[in-house]
């Protein structure tokens, strides 16, 4: 900022310096062009006051104009006769070229009309020498016109040195308010490099403080969004390898001690076989359910399509029917087509519809319905068991946590708490949410609770996982992922 500043007033003062400069010299040739007509003039027209007769040499004559031509201010004559300094104008010059000899001797030894630069006391001096031959006059007669061009500059540096003081005084000022205008735009920038240099990988807490809608404030609220995405990644990182470890540890450890105690007998073998294969088993539905938990996190978990709501409930009362001899039914569906990932609520649903078999009976009864109210879409898995307390409503969602109990002995153990886990999930990568109440007829019903979007709406509301979308619209023009999408619809 100093520098253009001081480019921007260094500029005009030495363009203004220049120019004048330029014209001096200019008016300085022409000076001494004029000089020349008058010597001319005189020379034609003048007479010998002594004799009342045209000058018979030229000595006198030159001496004669000098008397009655004084020169300007910065300006003086002398003559020059046979390669000395003769005689000079009354008038005292800034300074005494003609007692310079080396400049007098250079005068003389020039040939015809001549200008150019001599150095003196008094600065740069431009000069014009002129022969003056007057018939019958052997002699060297030359007469010189100098003009101090340095002196008559003097009142154009005065205004320059203002005019550069001026330039100081306002380039100090100028860098003042730069630093600190400065200062305050780079502070934002500084605390995000502070804030950055504090976060370590066990600390993504912090986050910075956004005032203003400038292009500071937007940089802030993007270095607020990728810490919470970083939070995000790694808290994810850590809760899964902390459930891996320890829901897959125990597993381990029976394997590995029933194959220490296996004795040689092929009853025993045959048994610790089909032990360590359960085992084995259950350790894959673990790790299984932990990745698909851990997907959910990904901006690709959802792929959105156009979903029939009846076709979908149809479907998975369907393929539920291989989990239990229950009484399968459909219950009051929807017409509607909804753009949904059907195969996500299709996953969430068949877990819906596990958890119903582990707590009832052979012959219970699970419904299964859909409906679409007030612009939300509502899915839904009933059952008669026994039911969920209120104390366990919410709980029962998270990781790792089973409720209540199991309508049938060979049903327990069978779950491992991570079914209504990824229920929720699925329903939040939607915008919506999961949640579960007391049926009319007795026993639970869960619920999936999601935003309706609607097909007719793809070019407005909806993204278009294929052809991108048109009308223009915000979401889609930055690209956001259906889970993002749906996230962001779901708090509007």
């Amino acid at each position: 900022m100093l520098l253009l500043v001081g480019a921007a007033l260094a500029a005009p003062t030495v363009g203004i310096t220049v120019v004048w400069q330029a014209q001096l010299d200019n008016q300085m040739d022409a000076q001494l062009e004029r000089e020349v007509d008058k010597l001319r003039r005189f020379a034609g027209n003048a007479t010998d006051p002594s004799t009342g007769q045209p000058f018979r040499d030229g000595t006198s004559l030159v001496t004669h104009f000098m008397t009655v031509n004084l020169p300007n201010r910065e300006e003086t004559f002398f003559s020059i006769v046979d390669g000395q300094a003769h005689r000079r104008s009354p008038i005292e010059p800034p300074a005494r070229v003609d007692r310079v000899p080396d400049a007098v001797m250079k005068l003389a030894a020039l040939h015809g009309p001549a200008t150019g630069w001599l150095d003196s006391t008094a600065g740069k001096v431009r000069y014009g020498v002129v022969p003056v031959q007057v018939a019958g006059d052997p002699r060297d007669v030359r007469l010189v016109v100098l003009e101090f061009r340095d002196r008559q500059l003097r009142e154009e540096q005065r205004v320059a040195k203002m005019l550069l003081a001026t330039a100081f005084g306002a380039l100090i000022c100028a860098g003042l308010a730069s630093w600190l205008v400065a200062g305050r735009i780079l502070a934002p920038i500084r605390l995000v490099r502070q804030t950055a240099a504090q976060i370590g990988e066990s600390d993504l807490k912090q986050r910075l403080e956004v005032e203003g809608d400038d292009d500071v404030a937007a940089l802030t609220h993007t270095f607020n969004h990728m810490l919470d995405r970083l939070e995000s990644a790694f808290t994810t990182q850590r809760r899964f390898l902390d459930e891996v470890g320890h829901e897959l540890r125990t597993p381990i450890t029976v394997v590995r001690g029933h194959l220490e105690l296996m004795e040689d007998g092929v009853e025993e073998r045959a048994m610790t076989r089909a032990l360590v294969v359960d085992e084995l088993d259950r350790m894959s539905r673990i790790v299984d359910d932990l990745l698909l938990l851990a997907r959910a996190e990904r901006p690709d978990f959802l792929n959105v399509g156009e979903t029939n709501l009846t076709d979908l409930i149809v479907d998975v009362v369907a393929k539920a029917r291989a989990l239990g001899q229950r009484h399968w039914r459909v219950a009051a569906v929807s017409e509607a087509t909804v753009l949904v990932d059907g195969q996500r609520l299709t996953q969430g649903l068949i877990q819906l519809a596990a958890n119903a078999v582990r707590h009832t009976l052979d012959g219970d009864l699970i419904e299964m319905g859909s409906a679409v109210r007030e612009g939300r879409v509502l899915l839904w898995v009933r059952d008669t068991g026994p039911g969920v307390g209120p104390v366990d409503r919410d709980r029962i969602f998270g990781r790792f946590v089973q409720a209540g109990r199991v309508a049938s002995p060979a049903q327990a153990g069978t779950g491992i708490g991570l079914g209504l886990a990824i229920v929720r999930e699925i329903a939040e990568a939607h915008g919506g949410t999961a949640w579960v109440e007391d049926a009319e007829t007795g026993g639970a019903r869960f619920v999936l609770d999601l935003p309706a979007y609607f097909p007719w709406q793809r070019g407005h509301h909806a993204p278009d996982s294929h052809s991108g979308g048109r009308s223009g619209n915000r979401l889609l023009r930055r690209k956001r992922t259906a889970k993002q999408w749906f996230r962001h619809r779901g708090r509007r």
